[in-house]
């Protein structure tokens, strides 16, 4: 055997040992006492560092990133009820419509650091190297070394998950705690550990508090794990996996506890809910209206907004180069694994390993395929670890039956089943790539030539000197990852921003670089965001497709007058797009800089008001909020929907002084929810004297009404 079959080989089986309750051993390497080969350190070092790299590179350019997210942790930057409940602004108005973990890190960085695009955006980048360093660490107890080298080095070049752990939205620690839980779960397999178990089920509670009930879709696959192949009694296990749920509900349940507890009057309002809840949000907006589309206060739910649904879905135009790469072989060696597993004992770990990652493959994917609700290509991220994982896997399961003296037929199985996964991966690569013609065209053909050559080459392997096998292995290798490592590369060199972000080049009827549109939507324009099947003006309003009227209706005298095609009226509309260095204000899924002029205007006597200003819409109010570093009231939420506050409220304010100007700008309200956002629009305008500061119209607040 040469070198590089050695190093693709899997350790030995060894034996857990029987236990009382269960004489059968479980087969698998060794979990302790076991000592790497001297290459694995260093390769590990390097796997690191590169991924260090590619996250951290440029990093700065995407500026506030996600300015939604930015401007909440600038908030719990300076107020610690505001940390605490994941308000949008430090006088808490108004909580984002997520659940606050990953807010906490952001804030935490900034009270340290300053607030900057790189303290909001470094800890994204180190969660990323950490997620493929526990990934390695995961799949190398029980497939060895090389497997978690090749697991953790596809996860790195993933698209998807280059673009998330450069990108300051949930999902990045989301992905770090569950493959944080699933290593728990390998490790309570392993010897039947309480402590284990109740701690994948606490990490995936935690979870919860990152991305709300996304978190969950892995707790079936791993209680069945457990429940599969734990070396212990029936009985224990069950009680084992209910502990397990118990740290569920305990690590996601005290801050829900403790928000539903405390009065409305004594903390922001909820975001994304229309009744003031964290259940509803849980339940409704953010849960199961996510499958079913049926999200009140949504800008989506049924409709272009969440795309085609069914099996092909993660293959499309949006969602194929973002995760698809290497899923088809991620699905065939599952398979071969599984086979290959055949009638094992009931703890055999390999195949207990096989069923943990293609479970979370399979349910999180079916879940994202069919989901009518609002979805997003860069949710994907979520399945790149175990894509990872499976082709980390099936590749040295595969290869130690074509080496290790296993009988002839299977050997010949196996070379062909990695052949025929090669040969996929090629094709597919080419497919993908194709689907950006003008973008490095040589790169497609050369990836489907050398990923068929060595595929040929693979099954013609044992005919082969030896020292040609190396250079096999590195030919299929640069094949397989050659179109996601460019995608990785080219997304890495664009800044990224905005509420839907978009992995790799334009593709054709799809997403262009550095921003991410609705799936069937027109094409952005001035950099301006994509909305269902429409477009953004480069004067700043939307124009909706057909000529239809606004959501919501029209709204007379709404500040700022900005006008939908075909006579709808948007509430508090107006401000007029002039991109980032320019005084207009943002839109639905963007923020804008405001002008110096404007900006000035905003920071005159702040320390004299609880809000500088008011704006409708959550993107709208960051981009005034990050610019000045004062709390802005986003009126009604992030989709300008929410009932808060309501009209009443918003009066009240005013009456006190609490609110200096009223600034106009996009919003508009679909699929239900409040119209408080359009009465409060249609009040100021009708009561105060409206100007214009570098196209912007401004209302000041304190000024006195008009007779």
């Amino acid at each position: 055997m040469d070198k590089t079959e050695s190093l693709l080989t899997l350790p030995p089986p060894a034996s857990t040992g029987p236990t009382p309750t269960d004489a059968t051993a479980a087969a698998g390497p060794p979990a302790r006492g076991r000592r790497d080969p001297a290459w694995v350190r260093p390769a590990l070092a390097v796997l690191l560092l590169a991924t260090a790299l590619l996250y951290l590179w440029g990093l700065g350019a995407s500026g506030w990133a996600n300015s939604f997210y930015s401007a909440a942790a600038q908030a719990g930057s300076q107020s610690w009820k505001a940390f605490f409940y994941g308000s949008s602004d430090a006088a808490n108005a108004i909580t984002v419509d997520k659940t606050p973990a990953s807010l906490w890190l952001m804030a935490l960085s900034v009270r340290v650091f300053g607030l900057n695009s790189w303290a909001i955006l470094v800890p994204q980048a180190l969660l990323g190297v950490a997620s493929v360093g526990v990934l390695f660490a995961t799949v190398r107890r029980w497939y060895g070394p090389a497997a978690g080298l090749i697991a953790g080095a596809v996860l790195a070049v993933t698209p998807v998950a280059t673009l998330m752990f450069r990108f300051n939205n949930p999902d990045a620690l989301l992905v770090l705690l569950l493959i944080g839980a699933a290593y728990a779960t390998v490790r309570a397999v392993e010897t039947a550990s309480t402590r284990w178990i109740v701690l994948a089920g606490a990490l995936v509670g935690f979870g919860f508090l990152t991305k709300m009930l996304q978190a969950f879709l892995v707790i079936p696959v791993f209680a069945g794990v457990y429940l599969l192949a734990a070396p212990t009694g029936f009985w224990r296990r069950v009680r084992q996996v209910l502990a397990a749920g118990l740290g569920v509900v305990v690590a996601a349940g005290w801050w829900v506890a403790i928000v539903e507890l405390v009065p409305a009057s004594a903390r922001p309002y909820i975001g994304g809910s229309q009744g003031n809840s964290i259940l509803e949000l849980t339940l409704g907006y953010n849960g199961l209206g996510r499958i079913t589309g049926a999200e009140e206060g949504s800008v989506g739910g049924r409709g272009p907004a969440s795309g085609q649904t069914g099996l092909g879905r993660l293959f499309d135009t949006e969602n194929g180069g973002q995760i698809s790469w290497l899923l088809p072989a991620a699905l065939i060696l599952l398979v071969a694994g599984l086979l290959l597993a055949g009638r094992a004992a009931r703890t055999d770990r390999r195949r207990a390993g096989l069923l943990l990652w293609g479970g979370w493959l399979l349910v999180t994917g079916v879940i994202f395929s069919f989901m009518s609700g609002i979805f997003h290509a860069y949710y994907s991220v979520a399945l790149a670890p175990a894509v990872g994982a499976l082709v980390g896997i099936g590749v040295t399961l595969l290869w130690q039956r074509r080496t290790t003296g296993a009988p002839r037929w299977q050997a010949i199985a196996a070379t062909a089943t990695l052949a025929v996964t090669l040969a996929v991966t090629a094709w597919w690569s080419w497919r993908l790539l194709g689907r950006s013609p003008d973008w490095y065209p040589w790169l497609r053909t050369a990836v489907l030539a050398g990923g068929l050559a060595a595929a040929v080459l693979l099954v013609v392997a044992d005919r082969l000197a030896r020292r040609v096998v190396p250079v096999l292995v590195a030919l299929g290798a640069t094949a397989a990852l050659a179109g996601p490592v460019a995608y990785s590369i080219q997304t890495a060199a664009t800044p990224h921003t905005g509420s839907i972000p978009s992995a790799g080049p334009a593709v054709e009827g799809g997403s262009g670089p550095g921003r991410g549109g609705f799936p069937g939507g027109g094409r952005m324009r001035d950099g301006g965001q994509n909305a269902p099947g429409g477009q953004n003006r480069t004067d700043g309003q939307f124009a909706f497709p057909g000529g239809a009227q606004a959501p919501g209706g029209q709204v007379p005298g709404a500040p700022g007058g900005g006008q939908a095609q075909g006579g709808g009226q948007l509430p508090g509309g107006g401000g007029q797009g002039r991109g980032p260095a320019g005084g207009g204000m943002g839109g639905l899924l963007d923020s804008r800089e405001p002008s110096a002029e404007l900006r000035s205007l905003l920071e005159a006597n702040a320390v004299d008001y609880t809000w500088v200003a008011a704006t409708i819409g959550s993107q709208n109010a960051s981009g005034y909020q990050l610019a000045t570093g004062e709390p802005v009231m986003s009126i009604g939420g992030f989709n300008g929907s929410d009932p808060s506050p309501t009209l009443a409220q918003f009066q009240r304010y005013v009456a006190e002084g609490k609110i200096h100007y009223f600034v106009g700008g996009s919003g508009f309200r679909a699929n239900g929810g409040s119209s408080a956002s359009q009465e409060i629009a249609a009040w100021v305008a009708e009561a105060f004297e409206a100007k214009t500061v570098d196209g912007v119209t401004v209302y000041d607040l304190t000024s006195g009404q008009e007779g």
